[in-house]
């Protein structure tokens, strides 16, 4: 990332590309593979710390947490789902306090009552207009740093209409929303329209879910349309998960790991994955006993 860090970059083109990651071991294969960012998913975190769907369970505790593991093993800019803000406005300036302590760099805000869902699942319910507008300024009153982007979601598709998640979106912005996010679009011709209507004035931030409502489209794809920046949330879970069936599966007929080995990092491959080698060095530089063997 550049000196004028992430508000500057979803400025530029090309599209800002953003995986999903869900701990500290995603978070550092993200970085290897040279994405300028991530996005830490709220379901995601649900998924692997609570083995439980995206539905408020996650509290803002077991977040920062996740935030600040992540932080300590990579450089890269962290985008952060924060849900609700986990309460009313004074709940989402606590959250923002402690994302951009634990190093959040943008802090992701929805317009869901509490407990939340999964912006692809249905039955969802809304607060009003005026609630998030003051959640909003809020978050941006409790930041410490203005580089700290604070992203406004709306869900109103599902539950409003197309028309009135816009309306919701143009007050997001007006509150001061740094990039928006009007989640779930059920067409290409409502990707295409928000674009239009935002993408000139605001950075705007696209959601591509695997079997989700909104049509998949490539990252150039979003770009043409107006997006700044596209998330893939659930794509690095929902690859492990297969992943995950497919070798227990195996272990289970099969009572070894061998047939399994082609699709395996061996010991020794992890362990270079994961730099134990360059940490080990630097822990002899600490110890004199061992420094100058």
């Amino acid at each position: 990332m550049t000196v004028d860090g992430l508000r500057g970059r979803l400025r530029r083109a090309p599209i800002l590309v953003l995986p999903g990651v869900y701990d500290a071991f995603s978070a550092l294969m993200a970085e290897q593979a040279g994405f300028e960012g991530v996005y830490l998913s709220g379901a995601s975190i649900a998924y692997t710390r609570l083995g439980r769907p995206d539905i408020g369970l996650v509290d803002m505790g077991e977040v920062a947490t996740t935030i600040g593991l992540i932080r300590d093993r990579i450089a890269l800019p962290i985008v952060v789902d924060g849900d609700t803000g986990f309460g009313n406005a004074l709940n989402v300036q606590r959250t923002v306090r402690a994302f951009e302590r634990a190093g959040a760099d943008a802090i992701q805000l929805e317009d869901q009552v509490t407990p939340k869902r999964c912006g692809h699942l249905a039955g969802k319910a809304l607060i009003g207009k005026g609630e998030m507008t003051g959640k909003i300024r809020a978050a941006l009153d409790a930041r410490a740093r203005d580089t700290t982007l604070i992203v406004a979601r709306t869900d109103a598709i599902a539950v409003e209409g197309f028309d009135r998640a816009v309306d919701r979106a143009d007050a997001y912005l007006e509150a001061g929303a740094d990039v928006l996010f009007v989640e779930a679009p059920q067409t290409e011709e409502q990707l295409a329209t928000v674009g239009r209507r935002f993408g000139a004035r605001v950075p705007l931030l696209a959601n591509m879910v695997e079997g989700g409502r909104t049509p998949m489209k490539s990252a150039e794809q979003l770009e043409a349309l107006g997006y700044a920046t596209v998330i893939f949330p659930g794509g690095a879970m929902r690859a492990v998960s297969r992943l995950l069936v497919d070798y227990y599966a195996s272990l289970k007929a099969q009572g070894s790991n061998q047939p399994f080995r082609e699709r395996m990092y061996d010991l020794g491959d992890l362990n270079r994955l994961l730099g134990t080698p360059e940490t080990m060095e630097a822990g002899r530089r600490y110890d004199p006993d061992l420094k100058d063997a």
